[in-house]
């Protein structure tokens, strides 16, 4: 079997190359030079490029889904499912905003091209489970609405870390810390 350090090392110089200087400098080119290998190395462990975006984005998502449905097995009700939701999003972000850059902010910068489309295809069973999960969890009645709602709780979060990765990257802190924001983001979503 062939060492997967190089691998490791690829998709570790793709990331950095996404979140210093965005998607499209991420040629397996600019990779092969950085790894001190040929570019033939490079298309071993990924034939193309959604092969390697996809082993870059896809993990980083699947782990953010997990921690969501994580912190929602045992919630009782809208208004703690809501809660414990925000807040996993928040912590697992926050963690790590080069990684929130590189799975939503880095993807918004490049132009897609066709054969990039098959990502979207193994992003959607991830997203399809984490929004049905806490669908499940805001109203089962009414899936359809209540799948609409997670997504868009998804986004407030989102919009939130986008406020913090900015004012992080631009060194100009918020006036709020992000613990604070969130807690004002769940309130402001679970007050009855």
């Amino acid at each position: 079997m062939p060492d997967p350090a190089p691998r490791d090392r690829i998709l570790a110089i793709a990331h950095d190359l996404v979140v210093s200087r965005g998607p499209s400098a991420v040629t397996f080119d600019a990779i092969a030079r950085r790894l001190g290998r040929t570019k033939q190395a490079v298309i071993y462990w990924f034939p193309t490029k959604r092969d390697l975006l996809a082993a870059l984005f896809l993990p980083a998502l699947e782990a953010e889904a997990e921690a969501v449905i994580a912190a929602l097995d045992g919630a009782e009700g809208r208004a703690e499912a809501i809660e414990r939701a925000l807040r996993a999003l928040a912590r697992f972000h926050l963690a790590d905003l080069d990684r929130f850059r590189m799975m939503y902010l880095a993807p918004q910068t490049s132009r897609g091209r066709p054969g990039e489309r098959g990502l979207v295809s193994q992003v959607h069973p991830v997203t399809d489970r984490l929004y049905g999960v806490l669908a499940r969890h805001l109203d089962p009645a009414d899936p359809d609405g209540a799948r609409a709602e997670a997504l868009a709780l998804h986004a407030a979060l989102l919009g939130l870390m986008t406020m913090q990765g900015l004012a992080t990257a631009l060194e100009d802190p918020l006036k709020h810390d992000a613990e604070t924001l969130t807690e004002a983001l769940v309130a402001a979503l679970t007050r009855a």
